[in-house]
């Protein structure tokens, strides 16, 4: 059997790609979480801010390492898989990623030991700081990494010399008009991945009865936080459009399963687009909506695929249905927080049974938006790897060979299934323990601090005071 050291490449860097993406998009809004927690905690003086945020405190730390572990491996596949890429546009994207070490990393690094170890030996307000400076960091990873996406998606502000891609403009390649479409929809999306983990984790424990204190401050502040973030979401989402629409026309069609052009345009809600045929089986269409949605009227011309020359079109399956889930698990968590707060409006939040179960199985819904919203970017980038400028084939190392990259990819299959595997577990393991009972609770901002009553009496009115684990 002939194996094609691209297609396998490709494989290997989606399989990558998606179990990378999953921990960062979750720290980057559990980092936000945790340093508004400790800032209630601050301000309040309330006990219940400290056991939530010495919960989800463990819960980040391990999401965090494994989001590094796959991190370190998505950078050398660029160098082992795509080298063609890493030397002709290596001038701009090293430099891309370089400033996520020296920003994002940095700061992480530094102070991301302050949050662990820190608690009993730096002021209260040292300590809050170096929760927002970590937060700050995982927010500049995201930045310095959506720049350099969206640079490959829509390449702008370069110059060619000498058979490779410079800056001309960093200003340009670092805050053009499709970064700032792009950088806040990512953000907000992992906002709103942490929200929803974080009510299912307050919906479950309510279900239990256990910490109910602490379960229902998980599920108003969270479920509040997604109802005002989630229309803005969809928002930012109908602006991602309109820069595909402008600069990416194969891809827009592609989303669309528009294989020939129309005026006015249907918009397909539903179908099995056939690639052979270039039609779409059991189409479900609103006619005109897809000229409205695209171009702001009911009567515009959009262009099909039949405009692209075959080998420039994407494939179609994956950026259709992927778009449609994305949206559909957006509006799935509009509804649920929506509901949520009319339910909190009633005092009916805690007591209503069913949308708790809801939410409890809403816990997902984050992380398939966002793992469809990429699978839509990047396939429907193809057969680009820089857009306009060099294509994927051309982008993968020459001497590379099939067995070797089948090899290594069965590898990172292992390697994720027991390491990915097992920190999932244990994270889960971690959500069904849930934050500690006030009993254990560490008031205050010293240490904790145990009842004369476990002291024995030849110890107790000395003035000994215990430390606890």
């Amino acid at each position: 059997m002939d194996l094609d050291p691209l297609l396998l490449s490709r494989i290997q860097f989606a399989l990558n790609i998606s179990f990378h993406i999953i921990f960062p998009s979750f720290t980057i809004g559990l980092a936000a979480w945790l340093a508004a927690l400790e800032g209630l905690s601050l301000l309040t003086g309330r006990s219940a801010y400290r056991r939530l945020f010495d919960f989800w405190l463990k819960i980040f730390m391990l999401s965090f390492a494994m989001g590094v572990v796959t991190g370190i491996i998505m950078a050398v596949q660029f160098g082992t898989n795509w080298s063609v890429l890493a030397e002709r546009a290596g001038a701009i994207q090293g430099p891309l990623l370089g400033y996520e070490a020296y920003t994002a990393f940095l700061l992480e690094a530094t102070f991301i030991g302050v949050m662990l170890y820190g608690r009993n030996r730096v002021p209260p307000w040292a300590y809050f700081l170096s929760c927002c400076l970590v937060a700050l960091g995982t927010t500049f990873s995201a930045f310095w990494i959506m720049a350099n996406n969206s640079w490959m998606q829509v390449p702008v502000g370069h110059e060619f010399v000498n058979g490779r891609y410079v800056a001309a403009d960093w200003v340009e390649v670092v805050l053009g008009e499709v970064m700032r479409v792009r950088f806040p929809h990512m953000l907000l999306a992992a906002y709103l991945t942490t929200a929803y983990c974080v009510a299912a984790t307050g919906a479950w424990h309510t279900l239990r009865g256990s910490c109910p204190e602490t379960a229902g401050m998980m599920l108003r502040m969270s479920l509040t936080l997604a109802a005002i973030l989630t229309p803005l979401q969809l928002l930012y989402g109908h602006w991602n459009g309109e820069y595909v629409l402008k600069h990416q026309p194969a891809k827009f069609a592609a989303i669309e399963a528009r294989w020939q052009s129309q005026q006015p345009a249907s918009e397909v809600l539903f179908a099995l687009p056939d690639s052979s045929q270039e039609r779409n089986r059991f189409s479900i269409e609103i006619p005109g909506l897809g000229s409205y949605i695209a171009s702001g009227n009911w009567t515009s011309r959009e262009a099909g695929l039949d405009t692209f020359p075959p080998q420039d079109r994407p494939p179609v399956l994956i950026p259709f249905f992927g778009f449609r889930i994305m949206v559909g698990m957006g509006l799935i968590m509009l509804c649920l927080s929506w509901t949520g707060v009319w339910l909190q409006f009633r005092r009916r939040l805690t007591r209503t049974r069913w949308f708790l179960r809801a939410t409890v199985f809403g816990f997902p819904s984050g992380f398939i938006a966002i793992l469809c919203g990429w699978f839509t970017a990047e396939v429907g980038r193809q057969p680009w790897v820089v857009y306009g400028l060099m294509r994927t084939a051309d982008a993968v190392t020459p001497s590379l060979d099939g067995p070797e990259v089948l090899a290594s990819l069965l590898l990172y299959v292992i390697a994720y299934t027991v390491v990915a595997g097992g920190g999932l577990v244990y994270i889960f393991r971690l959500i069904r323990e849930g934050p500690a009972p006030s009993d254990r609770a560490r008031d205050g901002f010293g240490p904790t601090v145990r009842s004369t009553a476990a002291i024995p009496p030849s110890r107790a009115g000395r003035g000994d005071t215990l430390i606890g684990s």
